[in-house]
Order: structure tokens, then C-alpha cells, then sequence
């Protein structure tokens, strides 16, 4: 299924596993990657040494192409890009559109750059830049995310730029990705769906939680972190909407050294990275430390499993996805359910109409119509 990702980026499918936190390291990339998408490492929770070690790795699994998530307003931002220009990674992903001088000293490099927006003036800003493509994000997406839904914010992007678009929010199945392509998308990009997958190494019993979701059970929040920010309604969740500022405060402390220690920055720099997220907002002092260590809340869930102190970020999807197949099974799956789907629209099914059987009276003559007509 060729289109304008597959020949950029130089994948055999345009299906695109994004890089969330905790979740996309070097197997689900791996993985991703041989079934023919583009696999995406999550740098912001790794220190620049664990993302040239995960680089590594999965360069050693697989010649297919991945790419590598970056947050642009982190302070070591150019440092990871150094990093991968260093190991020769393919593709550069942005969950925060990255200034004109990022874009152009990545594409010097011949890195293809592909932010993540949520909104279209932020999509014809970086096209403007010279961003090669962008992953535009419905408000259905999981993490944070924007008001506007797939199928509203979609074909204004596609409209108002002239570069490949992703499709992103509310995906699942091919018959998502024949939509996304209707509406001129180059591709779709799915978090969660990767995330519920036998490759993913998220624990078994977090999992469970996803599937067993139901639509109210996923919530769109601004208590974490006071922006939105989409997730499955936990204890944790109903905990922060319900705790005043000082608890909140002394909760965001204690979360920040943790993820201080784990992420090798220094408390100035933490700081520094919360504010930079405010993005002009007026936030808390608590807001700005947990959306420095959001990261802590999020590791509670994805890697030591604790669905009670951890946060999941969610799309809506999630509602409809019930089984836990393997990156390559659901690849295959999504492609097959999609050529399916593009043949209906192409030469769709006539209604079957049964040929006229024999008479059953015994001089074999054309039956009668019945009373009804039928």
C-alpha cells in the first residue's frame, strides 16, 4: 500500500507506532519495524545514553527503518539530536512542533523531520519550516491532546499544507486507514493499538485494565498536569481531581526526585522543563513539577504495573479493542481489513437477489406468487 509516508520514509506500509513514554522502546520499535511500519523510540523518558544504547539495539535487530520521538522545548534537545544524526536514525519525531533552526540543522543531516500538531496554524508553521510531514492528532488521541476531533482537523491540514499527512486519533483498523486515506491522509499513526500488543512490554495486568475499558471509562483531564491530557479514569486520576493544592504540591515533589534520579536531571533543569510546558498557561506550582515528572506517573503504570498509583494515557480507541495480537499480526491484520475495505468502495457487493426455484406442485407449473408478493 504505497503512499506519499511509505516512499519518504521508506516503509512498506503507512502505519506509523508512535513514541509514547515507557511504552516504545527498542522491542515494540523492533517489531514495529519489521512488519513493515515506521516504529517510533520514546526519548523523553530515557537519559541520552539509554536512547543511543535503544538506538543501538534496535539497529541490530532490524536494517528496516524506525525513528526516535524528541520533546523540541527539552533542554537537551539538541544533545539527542546530535545523537541521532551520530547513529543514523531515519526519522525525527516531535510531540511539540521544533523551531525553524532544529528542522534545518536535522534536515542538513538527512534526517526527515515529522512533528506532531493538534491544531492547523501549528501545521502550516512547520510546513513552513520545511518539515518533511506531520502527525496530526484528533482530539480522540491519547496523552495529551486537542478539542478538535480526527474527522474536523484532518481535512483542514491536508488542506492548508502541501506535505504528507498523518492521520492520528481514533485508529485501530484498516477500515481507519481507508477513512484517513479518503480524506487525503498519507497514513495513519496509533499509539494505544501498539500499546495492547503482545510485543509491548507493558505488564499483563495494565493491559487488562485497557481491554476491559469501556468509552466512559476514558477521561479527558486537566488534574495531572493542567493541560488536557487523556487517560483511563483510575484511582490515581480521581485522587489528583480531587486533592487540594498543598497535597498536590507535596505529591509533585516527591514524584520529581524520583524521575531526578532516574533521568540524571538536576532540579533546575526539571524546573525549567515544567515551565516549558506551560506553553503560556497559567498553571500551579504542583502543575508545573508534574508536568515535569508526569514521566514518574506514567512509569507506575507501564512498567512496574501499579494501575493504582500510575496514570494510562488512552485514546478513545481503547473502547474498541479487545484482543492482544503481535506487531506483525496486527500490521498484517490492518493492511488486509484495509485492501478489503478500498475493494468494497471500488466494486461494492450487489444485493443478493435468489434465483427462482422449480414449482413444487406436481404438474411442475410456475408457482403462484403469494399473497404477500414475496
Amino acid at each position: 500500500m504505497r503512499t506519499a509516508l511509505t516512499d519518504l520514509v521508506g516503509v512498506r506500509h503507512p502505519i506509523v507506532q508512535t513514541g509514547m513514554g515507557w511504552v516504545a522502546g527498542p522491542r515494540l520499535v523492533t517489531a514495529t519495524a519489521r512488519a513493515g511500519a515506521l516504529g517510533i523510540l520514546a526519548s523523553a523518558t530515557m537519559s541520552p545514553d539509554q536512547l543511543r544504547s535503544a538506538v543501538r539495539e534496535v539497529q541490530s535487530r532490524t536494517d528496516a527503518p524506525f525513528g526516535v520521538n524528541l520533546r523540541a522545548d527539552a533542554g537537551d534537545a539538541r544533545e539527542r539530536v546530535r545523537i541521532m544524526v551520530e547513529e543514523g536514525v531515519r526519522v525525527a519525531s516531535f510531540a511539540l512542533a521544533p523551531s525553524k533552526e532544529l528542522i534545518a540543522e536535522l534536515k542538513d543531516a538527512g534526517v526527515v523531520v515529522v512533528p506532531s500538531v493538534g491544531a492547523r496554524r501549528h501545521a502550516e508553521k512547520v510546513a513552513a519550516w520545511g518539515a518533511d510531514a506531520v502527525i496530526v492528532q484528533g482530539g480522540e488521541g491519547g496523552g495529551h491532546t486537542g478539542e478538535v476531533a480526527t474527522t474536523v482537523l484532518l481535512p483542514q491540514v491536508v488542506d492548508a499544507v502541501d506535505i504528507p499527512v498523518v492521520a492520528a486519533g481514533g485508529f485501530h483498523d484498516g477500515r481507519g486507514l481507508v477513512a484517513a486515506l479518503a480524506y487525503g491522509a498519507a497514513g495513519v499513526a496509533m499509539g494505544t493499538r501498539f500499546l495492547l500488543t503482545s510485543d509491548s512490554t507493558v505488564p499483563d495486568a495494565v493491559k487488562a485494565r485497557y481491554l476491559a475499558a469501556t468509552a466512559k471509562d476514558i477521561t479527558l483531564t486537566r488534574a495531572v498536569d493542567g493541560l488536557p491530557h487523556r487517560m483511563l479514569r483510575t484511582e490515581m486520576v480521581a485522587e489528583l481531581e480531587g486533592a487540594g493544592r498543598l497535597r498536590s504540591l507535596y505529591r509533585a515533589v516527591r514524584r520529581a526526585s524520583g524521575f531526578r534520579r532516574i533521568s540524571g536531571l538536576s532540579r533546575p533543569g526539571m524546573v525549567r522543563d515544567g515551565l516549558a510546558m506551560r506553553h503560556g498557561k497559567e498553571l500551579s506550582w504542583s502543575q508545573v513539577l508534574l508536568a515535569a515528572n508526569t514521566p514518574m506517573l506514567l512509569r507506575a503504570a507501564m512498567v512496574d504495573g501499579r494501575t493504582d498509583l500510575g496514570i494510562m494515557a488512552s485514546g478513545q480507541v481503547a473502547a474498541l479493542i479487545e484482543d492482544l495480537p503481535s506487531v506483525a499480526e496486527l500490521v498484517d491484520r490492518i493492511v488486509a481489513e484495509a485492501e478489503t475495505a478500498r475493494a468494497r468502495l471500488v466494486d461494492p457487493p450487489r444485493p443478493h437477489r435468489p434465483e427462482p426455484g422449480p414449482s413444487a406442485d406436481t404438474d411442475n407449473q410456475a408457482a403462484a406468487p403469494s399473497p404477500s408478493g414475496a
